[in-house]
């Protein structure tokens, strides 16, 4: 049990992500096929795409309000923006396996049948283009829409604004002013 709670404790965050990640497939899942299966029957691309932005706003809610909640440290416009920028990058990371299924393989009826179509479709868009983006967005959110503040490096311009300190570890000596520049002082 004590294992458990330190896996927990060290990855609590990717956990959570992943959590919030699975119902997003779900919700992508149903999404895209039901536009897929009715108004979009002829754009699988422009369904899964549009399946996946609703499933990134679902995404930032339940990112920014669970998975992150101790992270950040940013206005919310701004981290905001950034959720949505990296998000763009990673629907075109998940579309893209589907369009190279497609498009370039000619992986469509009448060149297959439609289950080869169909499988193919999921295969490449739902499974693979999802975790390419899932592995993606976790660096990404992680690294620049919800930073740790208590590893975030300190602003440059704060960082030179004062004098410089040595960090002195524990066991190490501190440091001692030079005797020679004692007598220079005036």
């Amino acid at each position: 049990m004590q294992m458990v709670s330190r896996i927990w404790s060290r990855h609590h965050e990717a956990a959570k992500f992943l959590l919030v990640g699975g119902v997003c497939f779900l919700a992508t899942a149903v999404v895209n096929y039901a536009l897929k299966l009715t108004i979009l029957h002829e754009k699988p691309v422009t369904a899964l795409a549009f399946a996946t932005v609703l499933a990134t706003i679902l995404s930032y809610v339940l990112n920014r309000e669970w998975s992150f909640r101790a992270r950040g440290g940013r206005e919310r416009h701004h981290e905001a923006a950034l959720f949505f920028a990296v998000s763009a990058i990673g629907i075109g990371l998940n579309v893209l396996p589907l369009w190279v299924s497609r498009y370039a393989l000619d992986l469509r009826v009448p060149d297959v049948t439609r289950p080869v179509q169909e499988i193919a479709d999921f295969v490449s868009g739902m499974i693979v283009g999802t975790l390419i983006a899932m592995v993606f967005r976790l660096w990404a959110f992680k690294r620049f829409v919800f930073p740790d503040q208590r590893t975030r490096p300190p602003r440059r311009a704060a960082a030179r604004s004062g004098p410089r300190t040595k960090i002195v570890h524990r066991g190490e000596p501190a440091p001692s002013e030079d005797p020679g520049r004692l007598h220079d002082r005036g």
